[in-house]
């Protein structure tokens, strides 16, 4: 993951790039001797700065992974309006480091802008986790307090992302370089490490805890939220033992106003009246010290670099969003546990945890004993190329999910089921317009029919004629159906005849990895079925048919079920990944009521394994693009400037983010 981000992306930045060296600059803070961690040379500061950083990315990390189901099925919106409003606060997150490194650079210093943002950060948990309360208001509500909570949430942690790293390079003296770069891989590994944990944790606060009768979002916006307060406090007591730099100046406004100014001369003075500056940059030295000229050259010449990432974060960051709707339509049962599709994203820390160490200390090594100069800009160039194979790997997964699933009726098309419940065989035929036969088929009691039938229309809407025929009796029927949707014809006893109704299946689709269930109560009075939901689903007396409810995959023995008379159980069995079942209510034993299952949609075949090629060629190349980055973003900047650069790198991610959005909100893709 990123040192500053996972799921949304990793940030870093990479190892020098230009051979012409910026001379270093004196610490303009006087050397305060800091206590030792044993007697090394790495200051006892930075504990405090790791374990803040681990707290932080388990409370930002944890937050996201639920988010896009959050938007899906706790404010009911859209998968297109959920993955844009996840990137654009991705994007937010990245935007407000040019605030944050602003604040720190010219006014408060690093150590106060983490403590005052921090505040901030844990205030937007506060409003996010009350806006995951079933019982606070309606969703308009909901709404308003998630947006203003992930709103605060991005200042905060957006605010302290170029600072927090740059804090820990400041704790080290000059002559400790190599100690240093040390720091950044263990303060990368605590970022990956809180993440792979609140990945995995969090997911499971919201499936597997029950609060108010629904998944538990409250809680799992809250455990973060008290995380956020753990790396706020643990950060402040440190705070004798840091080192800590006073503020620079505005020195951002001082860089843009020396470009616009290098840019302004030039164009006035292309005649060629003047003699020709060796860098554009030069046209400034008439206003500007030649210090801050040389810092600037520095930092355009890493800006240039940083034009193709915002590609590569617009790849990697879709694994909270469009990876995990992928998840959705997947199979979690990998026999020894069961993957809820929001734990996925685990892998990706996961695999860093693993890669980094195995990249430094095995494959770059072996390529260097190849005789391969594999120079920084080699690896981003390899590490983007990966990521691309990783999409190619998920699109050829989408198309088998694709491949897989049930096809959906078209134009001037129907599907049809018919569900016989009476007590003997029923033959069904299925005239139309001008009597020629649709359809003929003889259906037994209770048969559970293995496929829809599809049936041709010759307009959007159409009567159907239908001949039912039981015993020696033939029942004639009309029904009216409309193109592109699936219908289940339900046959039922009427006395010692039959009659029939048309129910519609357009809502048996799941996509959220979830089962959808409906019933049918054969029984003569009304049914109460509690599910464990936040409200009990009533079926109607005499065949009344419920509408559909979607609950957790999973066991379900004893699903408990009320009318005036009596309560009972129903077992209702395995629920999979992604299934739509019917369950016929019926009391035909001297048993009690029982449960009849049919299985409408057949569960998610692919199993959610096969995303492990792409998450592991996505993370193989974050490690390869991005890890280096980070001691270059402290150590090739301009001392001046390394919150300044950290942002502008942070804003590549900002931007990938906003592609994702335009791509999902404007594309007018199907897919």
């Amino acid at each position: 993951m990123n040192p500053f981000q996972k799921n949304d992306s990793k940030e870093t930045l990479f190892l020098p790039v230009s051979t012409e060296e910026v001379p270093p600059r004196p610490p303009s803070f006087p050397e305060k001797p800091s206590p030792k961690i044993c007697g090394s040379n790495y200051p006892l500061s930075i504990v405090f700065i790791v374990v803040n950083e681990f707290c932080e990315r388990f409370s930002y990390y944890g937050m996201k992974a639920v988010l896009t189901l959050y938007f899906l099925y706790f404010l009911h919106w859209s998968e297109n309006t959920s993955t844009s409003v996840y990137h654009a606060f991705s994007s937010l997150c990245y935007f407000t480091p040019i605030l944050g490194a602003a604040i720190a650079d010219s006014w408060l210093g690093k150590f106060k802008t983490i403590i005052y943002l921090s505040l901030v950060y844990v205030l937007g948990h506060v409003i996010k986790s009350m806006g995951a309360l079933p019982i606070l208001g309606g969703q308009m509500l909901h709404t308003v307090l998630s947006m203003v909570g992930l709103s605060l949430i991005a200042l905060g942690t957006g605010g302290i992302k170029p600072c927090v790293a740059a804090f820990g390079g400041d704790q080290f003296e000059e002559k400790h370089a190599e100690e240093r770069t040390r720091y950044f891989s263990v303060f990368y590994l605590s970022i990956n490490a809180g993440s792979l944990i609140s990945t995995f944790v969090t997911p499971m606060l919201r499936g597997d805890v029950q609060c108010f009768g629904k998944d538990c979002y409250a809680l799992a916006f809250g455990v973060p939220g008290l995380l956020m307060l753990i790396a706020l406090v643990v950060f402040a007591m440190g705070s004798k033992l840091y080192r800590k730099p006073p503020p620079e100046g505005n020195i951002l406004n001082q860089v843009v106003k020396c470009i616009w100014f290098a840019i302004s001369s030039r164009f006035k003075n292309h005649s060629g009246d003047n003699p020709k500056r060796e860098h554009w940059l030069d046209w400034a030295a008439e206003k500007y010290p030649k210090q801050l000229i040389m810092d600037v050259k520095a930092l355009t010449r890493v800006l240039f670099l940083y034009i193709p990432l915002p590609m590569f974060w617009a790849l990697l960051d879709q694994q909270g969003s469009r990876w995990t709707l992928q998840a959705t339509r997947m199979n979690g049962n990998l026999g020894f546990f069961v993957l809820q599709p929001d734990q996925m994203q685990v892998l990706n820390p996961f695999l860093v945890l693993i890669f980094i160490p195995l990249f430094d200390l095995v494959i770059y090594r072996l390529v260097s004993k190849c005789g391969i100069n594999f120079t920084s800009l080699r690896k981003m160039a390899v590490g983007m190329i990966l990521a691309c194979l990783a999409f190619a790997v998920a699109a050829a997964v989408e198309i088998k999910i694709n491949e897989m699933a049930p096809h959906q009726p078209d134009s001037q098309e129907i599907f049809l089921q018919v569900l016989n419940l009476a007590d003997d065989e029923v033959k069904v035929t299925v005239l139309g317009d001008e009597n020629n036969t649709l359809l003929a088929e003889s259906i037994k009691s209770f048969q559970n029919m293995p496929h829809y039938s599809k049936l041709h229309l010759k307009t959007k809407s159409q009567n159907f004629h239908f001949q039912l025929k039981y015993h020696n009796v033939s029942v004639y029927t009309d029904h009216s159906v409309e193109e592109k949707i699936w219908y289940t014809l339900i046959i039922r006893e009427d006395g010692e005849s039959i009659s029939s109704m048309m129910v519609k299946d357009e809502e048996n689709k799941t996509t959220n990895g979830m089962t959808a269930m409906r019933f049918v109560n054969t029984l003569h009075e009304k049914v109460n079925v509690s599910l464990g939901t936040d409200a009990s689903l009533i079926v109607d007396e005499d065949y009344g048919v419920s509408a559909y409810r979607t609950v957790q995959r999973g066991e379900y023995p004893a699903v408990h079920c009320r009318t005036k008379k009596e309560d009972f159980s129903l077992n209702l069995g395995l629920l999979d990944f992604g299934a739509v079942y019917l369950f016929v209510i019926t009391n035909r034993t001297n048993q009690g009521p029982q449960a009849w299952k049919m299985e409408y949609m057949p569960a998610n075949k692919m199993s959610i394994a096969w995303q492990l090629p792409q998450y592991a060629l996505v993370t193989a190349g974050e490690v390869m693009f991005s890890v280096t980055g980070l001691e270059f973003s402290y150590s090739q900047a301009p001392s001046s400037m390394k919150s300044v650069l950290q942002a502008a790198w942070l804003l590549t991610v900002a931007v990938g983010n906003i592609i994702v959005l335009i791509v999902a909100q404007f594309s007018g893709l199907a897919q």
